[in-house]
């Protein structure tokens, strides 16, 4: 049965004993077998050492890294195989995208959602005077803009 690609994220929790050659070979590795099964890699996100919110395995922090990807249901299946034999990963979790989803990361990889969200161009194009203030508005209303009466 030919099965359809979907877009699924991955979050994994490594261990975070790793040294950064290991984590980068261990990223290296899942990100080359997803595309080795057929899977097109949309974005990887390595988020660095965050601490838990509670113990994993004895363990207070963990190397956090989400993976974005188009692929089959079989595909993920033997990539959860795959997570739940390495001993390098804590935790993982593997959703799959419904189209909200998928427009939202699409806005947040272009900056206009979310922490790197992007400042209006108009707001930055605006003169300034010496003191900062909006060239051209009245005194008195903190370079708003605003006439007053």
């Amino acid at each position: 049965m030919d099965q359809k690609n979907q877009n699924y994220e991955t979050v994994f929790i490594f261990t975070p004993v790793l040294k950064d050659s290991e984590i980068k070979e261990t990223v290296k590795s899942y990100i080359d077998f997803i595309k080795e099964k057929g899977g097109d890699i949309i974005e990887e996100d390595l988020w660095g050492l965050k601490q838990l919110a509670y113990p994993i395995q004895k363990k207070t922090s963990g190397i956090y890294m989400v993976t974005e990807y188009k692929a089959t249901g079989e595909l993920v299946d033997t990539l959860e195989i795959k997570c739940r034999r390495d001993t390098n990963i804590l935790r993982f979790l593997t959703v799959r995208l419904d189209k909200y989803a998928i427009e939202y990361n699409d806005k947040k990889r272009k900056g206009l959602v979310g922490r790197n969200k992007k400042k209006p161009a108009d707001a930055a194009d605006t003169p300034k005077d010496e003191a900062g203030n909006n060239k051209g508005a009245a005194k008195g209303d903190g370079g708003k803009g605003k006439q007053s009466n």
